[in-house]
C-alpha cells in the first residue's frame, strides 16, 4: 500500500513561495493545485472565487478532516439503516462508531491499523463481560473498578494506549446503555440477546476500517494541520512579545509578561503535537528513507523561530528608561508585529495550500530598525555603549527571523544535512512497556491515583444507580467517567461545562422534538449534532455537552418515548457530576497547590540543564544537535507545566491557593529566565579562546550551582541556604564591565550571565515564599513521560 507521502515543489528565490503539485499528488498543494486547475478551466457555470475561498478554508480546518470522516460513518449507517428499514438499530451503531472515534489517535497507516486492531480487541471484552457479568451485580462492579483502574494505567504508555483506555471505558458502558433501552427483539434491560453487542462491535469496526483508509488516503495532512497550528500560535507569541518594547513608563509589565508566560505554554503544546506527527510518519531514529525533509524543516524553523522569539536581551523597563525619547523600542515593536502577522500567514499558506506572500513591510521595517540604530550610534553616548550592545544583538535576531520567514521556501527535497533524529519517549517493546506500567504500581503517581479515583467513583455510581433507579441510571456511569479528570480544578471546570451543557441539550432536544416530530428529521438532526460534539469535544466542552445529548435524546427517541427520558437524563447527570466531585474531593486528590514546589523545582532543574547545554556549544560544539534540542524543549515544557499548574490551582479551595500570588511571580521570573537563556542559546556558536574565560567559567559555574540549589530546596521544600545569594551583584558587576573592543559574542555571553546572575535573588525570594508557605506535605508524584525533542 502507498504510505501517501507529499511530493512537493519549490521555486527558489526572492519572491512568493509556489505550493505545486504533480499529477496524482496527494500531499501539501494537491487541494491548492486542483483548485488552480478548476479556476482555469472554461467551466460554467462556474463557482465564485469567495465561495471557493470559504470552502477552501473550511477544508483547511486542521478539525475538518476529523468532523468529515465522523459524518462518513454516521451518515452511511444512518443511509442503510433507513434503506433496510433497521432504523431502531441506529443507536448502539452510533454508540460503537462513537467509541471507535474517541479512541482514536495520529497515527500512519500501519499504526492506525495495529490501533484499531487492539481497540476491537479490547472493546470486544469489555462487551462480553457486560453481557455475561451483568446478571451478578457484585461480581460486575468489582470487574468494572478493576478494569477502570488497570485499563487508566495504560495511559503510561503513550497517547495510543490512554485513548483506547477512554474508548473501551466508554464503550463498556453504552453496553449497559443500550441494554437499557434494548433493541431489536430482545426486551429492555435483559441479556436474552447480543444483537446489541454485536451491533456496537459492528459500528466500531466500520469507523475503524474508515479510519485506516482515510489516513491512507490523506497520510500526511495531521502533519500540515499541526505546523499550520504551530505558525499560528507562534505568530501570536511573537505579537504578545512585541507588546512588552512599548516604551511607555509604569507599563504593567508583570501581567503581560503573564499572558507571554501563558501563550508559551499554547506554542509548546503545538511544538510536541508537530512532532509526534512527524515522529509518526517519518521515522523514529533519524533513519533514512525518508521522501522529504520539508516538514522537518519547518519544524526546525519553529523551533528555531520560538527560541528567538523567547530571547531577553536586557530588561525591558531599562531599555523604557534610557531610550525613552527614541524611536527605536517602536521599531522593535512594530517588526515583531509584522512577523508575528508573517508567522500566522505562512500557517494559513501551509494549511491552505496556498502561496505564501512575506511582503516588502517586513523588510522596510527591519531597515528602518536598523537605521534608527545607526542613527543612536553616531551620538557616541558613552551611557548607552553596554544598552545599544544588547539592542545590537536584538536586531540581529530580529534580522534572523526576517532571513528566514522571507527565505523560506517548500521543496521536493531530502532530509540531507538536517540532524532528522527526534526523542521518541513512547515504549515501543514489551519489556520498555512493562517497565513503564510497573513504575505507576504506587500511590505517588498521578496515574495510578487518577486511576484508583475512577474506579471508585464508577464502582459508587453503580451502587447508585441501582438504588435510583436501576432500569435507565447508566448515563450516572457515563457523566461520571467523562467529568472524573486527574485534577481537581480541571474536574470543577468540566463539571460545570457538563451541567450547563446538559441543561442547554436538553432544552434544545425537547423544542425539537416538539417542533419536528418527523423521524426522519429528527435523525438528521441528530447526524449534526453528532458531527458537532467531535468538532467541538476537546475546545468547547459546554457545546459538546449539548450537543451529544440532543443526539443521545433524538436517537432514542426511535426506541419510545423521548420526552420521558428528559428529567431522568438532568438527574443522572446531576448524581454522576456530584460523584465525580466527592471522588476528586476525598479520593487521594492532586492538589496543585501542594505540589507546586515540585513543578517549580522542575523548571528550575530544567533550567540548569539547558544552561550547561547552552554554555558548552560556546566552549566547544556549536550546531543543534538532539541534546540541546531536548534540553530547549525540556525547559519549554517545564515551564508551560507551571502555567498549566497555576491554572488549575486557580480552581482549587482558597486554603490550597495560599502560594498562587508566589507561583505567579515565579512564573514571571522563570519565562524571563527562560528569556535570557534564550538569547544565549539564539546566538550560541563556539568562541575562540579569551583571556576573561576564567571570569565567564566562574559566572557559569555560581550559576548552576545556585540552580542546583534552589531546585533542591523547592523538591525537598527546605530553606535555601542563606549564603546563596552572596557575590553575585559584583560578579554581575564584574562581567558587565566589557571592554568597548570585545567581540560580539562575548559581550553577549558576559552580558546575559549578568543578567542571570541578577534575577537570582528574586528567583530565590519567590522560592522561599512558597517553601515557606502551607506546611503540607506533598507526596513526589511520579513523572509523566517525556515529550518533546
Amino acid at each position: 500500500m502507498s504510505d501517501g507521502r507529499d511530493a512537493e515543489q519549490r521555486s527558489i528565490g526572492a519572491g512568493p513561495i509556489h505550493l505545486e503539485t504533480r499529477p496524482g499528488d496527494t500531499g501539501l498543494h494537491g487541494v491548492a493545485a486542483h483548485w488552480h486547475r478548476l479556476s482555469a478551466a472554461p467551466i460554467a457555470p462556474r463557482m465564485s472565487s469567495a465561495f471557493e475561498s470559504r470552502l477552501s478554508r473550511l477544508w483547511a480546518h486542521e478539525k475538518a478532516s476529523y468532523g468529515l470522516r465522523v459524518f462518513i460513518a454516521l451518515a452511511v449507517v444512518m443511509g442503510l439503516c433507513w434503506h433496510r428499514n433497521a432504523l431502531p438499530a441506529i443507536p448502539t451503531l452510533f454508540l460503537g462508531i462513537i467509541a471507535s472515534a474517541l479512541a482514536e489517535t495520529d497515527d500512519n497507516w500501519l499504526g492506525r491499523t495495529k490501533s484499531v486492531l487492539l481497540s476491537l480487541l479490547c472493546f470486544a471484552l469489555a462487551a462480553v463481560a457486560v453481557k455475561l457479568l451483568f446478571a451478578t451485580p457484585l461480581v460486575f462492579v468489582c470487574s468494572l473498578a478493576l478494569a477502570t483502574f488497570c485499563l487508566t494505567l495504560l495511559g503510561a504508555l503513550g497517547e495510543r494506549y490512554a485513548s483506547i483506555a477512554t474508548g473501551t471505558i466508554s464503550l463498556s458502558i453504552y453496553a449497559m446503555i443500550g441494554m437499557e433501552h434494548g433493541t431489536g427483539s430482545a426486551a429492555p434491560g435483559t441479556v436474552d440477546s447480543w444483537r446489541d453487542t454485536g451491533l456496537l462491535l459492528l459500528g466500531a469496526a466500520w469507523y475503524g476500517a474508515l479510519s485506516i483508509l482515510w489516513t491512507a488516503l490523506f497520510a500526511n495532512r495531521p502533519v500540515r494541520e499541526r505546523l499550520a497550528r504551530l505558525f499560528w500560535e507562534l505568530g501570536r507569541f511573537l505579537r504578545l512579545k512585541a507588546e512588552l518594547f512599548e516604551p511607555v513608563r509604569q507599563l504593567d509589565q508583570h501581567t503581560r509578561r503573564l499572558a507571554l508566560a501563558q501563550q508559551n505554554a499554547r506554542v509548546v503544546e503545538a511544538l510536541n503535537a508537530a512532532k509526534t506527527a512527524i515522529l509518526a510518519r517519518f521515522g523514529r531514529s533519524g533513519r533514512p528513507g525518508v521522501q522529504s525533509g520539508l516538514y522537518f524543516r519547518l519544524y526546525y524553523m519553529a523551533q528555531d523561530l520560538h527560541e528567538r522569539a523567547s530571547s531577553s536581551h536586557y530588561p525591558y523597563e531599562a531599555l523604557t528608561e534610557a531610550f525613552f525619547h527614541s524611536d527605536v523600542l517602536y521599531r522593535c515593536m512594530r517588526l515583531l508585529a509584522l512577523q508575528g502577522k508573517a508567522c500566522a500567514a505562512l500557517g494559513q499558506a501551509i494549511g491552505m495550500r496556498t502561496p505564501f506572500e512575506y511582503g516588502e513591510q517586513t523588510r522596510i521595517a527591519t531597515a528602518d530598525l536598523r537605521q534608527s540604530l545607526d542613527f543612536l550610534r553616531d551620538q557616541h553616548n558613552q551611557r548607552w555603549n553596554r544598552l545599544l550592545g544588547s539592542l545590537e544583538l536584538l536586531a540581529t535576531n530580529l534580522q534572523a527571523i526576517e532571513r528566514q520567514l522571507s527565505e523560506i521556501a517548500l521543496s521536493d527535497t531530502t532530509s540531507e544535512g538536517l540532524d532528522t533524529r527526534l526523542r521518541d519517549s513512547a515504549p515501543h517493546t514489551l519489556g520498555e512497556m512493562a517497565t513503564r506500567l510497573r513504575a505507576q504500581l504506587t500511590p505517588k503517581s498521578l496515574l495510578f491515583r487518577h486511576g484508583l479515583r475512577m474506579a471508585i467513583a464508577l464502582a459508587v455510581g453503580y451502587g447508585v444507580l441501582r438504588l435510583v433507579h436501576p432500569e435507565q441510571g447508566y448515563w450516572i456511569l457515563l457523566t461520571t467517567a467523562f467529568v472524573c479528570r486527574p485534577s481537581y480544578g480541571a474536574t470543577r471546570l468540566r463539571l460545570v461545562q457538563r451541567i450547563a451543557g446538559t441543561l442547554v441539550g436538553l432544552g434544545l432536544a425537547w423544542a425539537l422534538m416538539q417542533l419536528f416530530p418527523a423521524t426522519e428529521l429528527q435523525l438528521l438532526i441528530a447526524l449534526a449534532a453528532a458531527l458537532a460534539f467531535f468538532i467541538t469535544r476537546t475546545d468547547r466542552y459546554l457545546v459538546a455537552t449539548a450537543a451529544i445529548t440532543v443526539m443521545a435524546l433524538l436517537c432514542l427517541n426511535l426506541l419510545g418515548n423521548g420526552f420521558v427520558l428528559l428529567w431522568p437524563r438532568l438527574l443522572d447527570t446531576l448524581i454522576g457530576c456530584a460523584i465525580a466531585a466527592a471522588a476528586s474531593l476525598l479520593i487521594l486528590p492532586d492538589w496543585q497547590g501542594r505540589r507546586l514546589h515540585l513543578v517549580m523545582a522542575t523548571v528550575v532543574q530544567a533550567c540548569a540543564r539547558y544552561l550547561d547545554e547552552v554554555l558548552d556549544h560556546y566552549r566547544a560544539r556549536g550546531g543543534d544537535d538532539l541534546s540541546y534540542r531536548i534540553a530547549r524543549r525540556d525547559m519549554h515544557n517545564a515551564d508551560a507545566a507551571l502555567s498549566a499548574a497555576l491554572g488549575n490551582m486557580m480552581r482549587e479551595p482558597g486554603f490550597l491557593r495560599r502560594n498562587l500570588e508566589a507561583g505567579f511571580r515565579f512564573l514571571a521570573l522563570s519565562n524571563t529566565l527562560l528569556g535570557y537563556l534564550s538569547a544565549l542559546g539564539a546566538h550560541r556558536a563556539p568562541l575562540p579562546a579569551h583571556a576573561d574565560d576564567a571570569l565567564v567559567d566562574q559566572a557559569g559555574t555560581r550559576l548552576r550551582a545556585a540552580l542546583q540549589a534552589i531546585a533542591q530546596a523547592l523538591a525537598a521544600r527546605k530553606p535555601l541556604p542563606p549564603e546563596l545569594d552572596a557575590g553575585v551583584g559584583a560578579l554581575a558587576d564584574t562581567l558587565e564591565q566589557v571592554p568597548d573592543r570585545i567581540d560580539d559574542k562575548q559581550r553577549l555571553l558576559r552580558t546575559q550571565l549578568a543578567l542571570l546572575l541578577r534575577l537570582l535573588p528574586r528567583l530565590r525570594a519567590a522560592a522561599d515564599e512558597v517553601i515557606a508557605g502551607p506546611a503540607h506535605d506533598a507526596p513526589t508524584l511520579a513523572p509523566s513521560p517525556a515529550g518533546a525533542g
